[in-house]
């Protein structure tokens, strides 16, 4: 493990009942980068990003962040350690308003941050998305899909991360909105944060990264730098939507 590698996965395997959801999985993202990975629906992203943050336990293999193993860690234990999990499909309480998501947020990290804290992390979110300040006493259940991922994101950060996990932040979203999540999510590595993340959309995920991942039933099928996976005729044609290069 390289001194600058703060997450290291090592040959990870991940079980639903008899059925081996990933296999042998390894992986490692360094501190200050993104780093991606691809593959289509039901290929095991989502399994990997749950088990990272300890809300699967692993069948075998292990996990490593920052140079402890955490892969038998309870949630708040991982969360504290700092990692943050964005989830699929973004799970913003409805029924809760934004500053309340936020807070719940923090929550796990509420008595080591402090009150003075908590309220310049808000003060961070609301400066980035300033609409989320604007509703900030509105139900998160009525606002748009995109302000939802706006708010999941600034709901993550407000444990203050050292490594954010991103769970398919395209889902459900219409295009321009993609675009502007994506903005959003090369600004906060160039911000300095270090992030994992995991996407369908191949071609926008790959053109934010430093490095990639190809995810297939499971298992790692191929790792590379970003800029060679975007030039790649096998990622072209099974994930880009082109066609070999002759």
């Amino acid at each position: 493990m390289s001194s600058q590698t703060i997450l290291q996965v090592e040959k990870l395997g991940v079980r639903y009942g008899q059925v081996q959801a990933l296999r042998e999985v390894t992986l490692h993202v360094d501190r200050g980068e993104t780093a991606v990975v691809v593959g289509s629906n039901g290929a095991g992203k989502t399994t990997l990003m749950k088990t990272i943050v300890g809300l699967l336990k692993p069948s075998s293999g292990s996990i490593h962040f920052q140079g402890e193993k955490i892969s038998e860690q309870m949630v708040h234990r991982v969360v504290k350690k700092g990692i943050s999990l964005i989830p699929e499909g973004r799970m913003v309480f409805g029924d809760q308003t934004v500053i309340e998501n936020l807070m719940l947020g923090a929550y796990w990290c509420y008595r080591s941050m402090g009150r003075k804290e908590i309220e310049y992390s808000l003060e961070r979110c609301f400066t980035r998305f300033p609409i989320l300040q604007e509703r900030r006493h509105q139900l998160a259940g009525t606002l748009s899909g995109g302000e939802q991922q706006m708010l999941a994101i600034s709901r993550g950060l407000m444990s203050k991360p050292t490594l954010l996990l991103i769970d398919e932040p395209s889902l459900g979203l219409a295009p321009i909105v993609i675009e502007e999540v994506f903005k959003i999510i090369r600004q906060l590595n160039e911000e300095g944060m270090t992030i994992l993340l995991v996407e369908q959309m191949a071609a926008l995920a790959l053109q934010i990264a430093h490095r990639g991942y190809v995810i297939e039933h499971g298992a790692i099928i191929m790792e590379d730098t970003a800029k060679a996976l975007l030039k790649n005729d096998q990622i072209a044609v099974s994930y880009l939507g082109g066609t070999k290069r002759i």
